[in-house]
C-alpha cells in the first residue's frame, strides 16, 4: 500500500503531493486524513504530514512512513475541503488543512503542540452497603473520611482538586483512603469542553418585516426556479440586511 502525503508547511514548492510506502504495521491504522510523521529530505529529521490519498500502486515511493499520530487525524470530509479551499483561494492544502484542526495543534513542531492534559480522579472502590458496615462497626470513623465516601456514592469519578474543595479535605487525607482501599486514584484524560459551563440557548425564528418578507420571498423563488444568481439588498447602515 501507498500514501499520497502534503507536507505540513507553507512553501509553496513543498505545495504538491509526495508518495510514501505504508509499512505493513500500519496498514490498519492508516486512512486518508491521518496525520504522519515521514522522513523527508537529505537528512534523518521527520517531516510532519497528512494522508490525502492511498492506492496501491507507486512509481515514486521510495521511502516508509514511520508514525501515525492517532490523536489527530482528520475525516475523508475534511481532506476534500481542503483542497477545494486551496484551488479556490491559492494557497496551500496544507493551510486549508490546519483550519480544520484543534487549536494548538497545527504546528509542524510536536513539542510545540498543546498536549492532552492529565489529571487524578477520584474513584470509590466500596459499595453503599460496604460503606454502611465499616461505619457502624466504627472501621470508617473519621468524620472526614465518612464525607467522602458518602459524597463518592453519588459520583462516578471525580477530578481529586474539586473532590478538596467540595468536601473541604486535604489530599492527604485522600491518600491515607486509598492506602485502607477505601477508594482509588487515578491518572486520566482530562476533557476540555469550552461549552462545560457555557449556557447556550436556542435562538426563536424570527418575524420578518413585510420588507424583509419581500426581499426573502423573492430570493427563494430564484433558489426554487435553479436561478443561484447574486441578490443585492439595498438598504441603510444597521437596517438587519443580512
Amino acid at each position: 500500500m501507498f500514501a499520497e502525503i502534503i507536507i505540513n508547511s507553507n512553501a509553496k514548492a513543498l505545495n504538491r503531493i509526495f508518495d510514501y510506502m505504508v509499512p505493513q504495521s500500519l496498514e490498519s491504522e492508516i486512512a486518508v486524513g491521518s496525520r504522519v510523521l515521514v522522513p523527508f529530505g537529505k537528512g534523518s529529521k521527520l517531516e510532519d504530514g497528512f494522508v490525502i490519498q492511498l492506492k496501491e500502486k507507486s512509481e515514486f515511493a521510495i521511502k516508509e512512513i514511520c508514525q501515525i499520530n492517532k490523536n489527530e487525524s482528520l475525516t475523508e470530509e475534511n481532506i476534500v475541503l481542503a483542497k477545494l479551499m486551496a484551488r479556490k483561494y491559492f494557497c496551500n492544502i496544507s493551510d486549508c488543512i490546519k483550519l480544520m484542526l484543534p487549536p494548538g495543534t497545527g504546528g509542524k513542531k510536536l513539542e510545540s503542540r498543546v498536549k492532552e492534559k492529565f489529571g487524578n480522579f477520584v474513584f470509590l472502590k466500596k459499595e453503599e452497603e460496604e460503606i454502611d458496615f465499616l461505619i457502624r462497626t466504627g472501621k470508617l470513623k473519621s468524620e472526614k473520611h465518612i464525607r467522602v465516601a458518602k459524597f463518592l456514592l453519588d459520583q462516578d469519578g471525580i477530578y481529586i482538586s474539586d473532590l478538596e474543595i467540595l468536601t473541604d479535605v486535604s489530599k492527604s487525607i485522600l491518600k491515607t483512603m486509598e492506602k485502607n482501599g477505601i477508594l482509588e486514584i487515578v491518572e486520566k484524560p482530562i476533557q476540555r469542553n469550552p461549552f462545560a459551563r457555557k449556557k447556550v440557548e436556542k435562538d426563536t425564528p424570527k418575524i420578518l418585516t413585510e420588507e424583509q418578507k419581500y426581499c426573502f420571498n423573492g430570493i427563494e423563488e430564484d433558489i426554487e426556479e435553479g436561478q443561484y444568481s447574486k441578490n443585492l439588498i439595498f438598504g441603510i447602515t444597521g437596517s438587519r440586511k443580512n
